[in-house]
């Protein structure tokens, strides 16, 4: 018997019905989950094949996992080359993946635990390791952030050792001012507890789970914010200060997009914990840069998504080898100094001095 004749037929497989619109092309929900999987698989080629890394073993990858869709859809499709990695008897060593989660509600304690997330994901991606910290685990994983944070808060902060770590970072957080200080300051030291566990477990890279629509906010928040010497690692793929190659898969992705291939699998529908959206009525002063540059690609990318993937196409192509080498790095973000504020064994980056407490208010 001839087949059934399709009304709007996948424009990849012209097997199955279309059910999505991807960049003007209609397809089918295996050639989309395909199409946006194979993004991710070309850009973790180099680990996957194990180039510039020991050949005889996997090479040891760090993935931040926050909840949030970007995050946990990369690592749904991480899991998926895992899978694929360990099906071939004689194949490269590939890598080895580790999942590190910040609990969320000691960053916020307005946010969940999640602790049935953790649960989940370890459930449902067997293939990889987990671990799960508090955010004040970072005096324990960066041994000198106490100093460094009573350098940086000055006069407004006084380090109280009789605290636990818990109030002690809570302490530290509460002098900073601003909004966009606040969220400056709390990225910076994520970032540095992440890169110390990384180190912690002899890992060669960072895994991050940014989107398109995510890097071209940063980049815009980035050099609003002074930070423009620090996009070529935080946005861009390649070495990072601090000894460790950052990779964003997702570049060539955009939020929509990994929304949609969220939405085919429940694990996933069940793991992520959604943003909570800005009321309409926010005032743009109680708003921090990153907040408003997110809401901006937001609402401008569904719009032109093409100008926001030039943002990130272009950031990406800043070649960290034409910095000038023996750099002094900040004392608290760590990114090399090009205008350093401060004297003898403190030195800040413009950025971070302009967070200050002494400054930012």
């Amino acid at each position: 018997m001839p087949s059934k004749e399709l009304s709007d037929p996948c424009v990849d497989c012209r097997d199955a019905e279309a059910i999505l619109t991807l960049r003007r092309r209609r397809l089918c929900k295996d050639c989309y989950i395909k199409f946006v999987s194979y993004k991710v698989f070309k850009r973790m080629e180099n680990y996957r094949l194990n180039r510039g890394f020991a050949k005889d073993k996997p090479c040891k990858l760090l993935f931040p996992l926050s909840y949030g869709l970007s995050s946990s859809v990369l690592l749904h499709m991480l899991h998926a080359q895992l899978e694929i990695q360990r099906s071939k008897v004689h194949g490269s060593p590939g890598f080895d993946l580790h999942v590190l989660i910040i609990e969320p509600s000691t960053i916020l304690p307005s946010n969940p635990a999640h602790d049935e997330g953790f649960e989940l994901a370890q459930k449902s991606f067997p293939l990889c390791s987990f671990t799960k910290v508090p955010f004040h685990s970072i005096f324990a994983l960066v041994p000198d952030i106490k100093e460094t944070m009573s350098q940086f808060a000055g006069k407004e902060f006084e380090d109280d050792s009789s605290l636990s770590d818990a109030d002690r970072l809570n302490a530290f957080r509460s002098c900073i001012a601003t909004s966009t200080s606040k969220a400056d300051v709390d990225y910076i030291l994520m970032n540095r507890l992440i890169v110390a566990f990384a180190k912690q477990m002899d890992c060669q890279a960072i895994i991050w789970g940014d989107s398109d629509s995510r890097l071209a906010a940063k980049t815009l928040a980035n050099v609003a914010k002074g930070r423009g010497s620090s996009v070529i690692w935080q946005v861009a793929d390649g070495m990072s200060p601090f000894g460790l190659e950052f990779n964003f898969p997702l570049r060539d992705l955009f939020t929509a997009e990994l929304r949609d291939y969220a939405s085919f699998f429940p694990e996933l529908t069940k793991l992520i914990v959604p943003d909570e959206p800005l009321p309409e009525n926010t005032l743009t002063k109680n708003l921090s840069i990153d907040e408003l540059m997110m809401r901006y690609v937001l609402t401008q990318g569904e719009k032109y998504p093409g100008v926001m993937l030039n943002v990130t196409r272009t950031a990406n192509k800043l070649d960290v080898s034409q910095m000038p080498l023996n750099l002094s790095h900040c004392t608290f973000c760590g990114a090399p100094l090009m205008n350093e504020v401060g004297g003898g064994d403190t030195q800040f980056c413009y950025a971070c001095a302009r967070s200050r407490p002494s400054t930012s208010s």
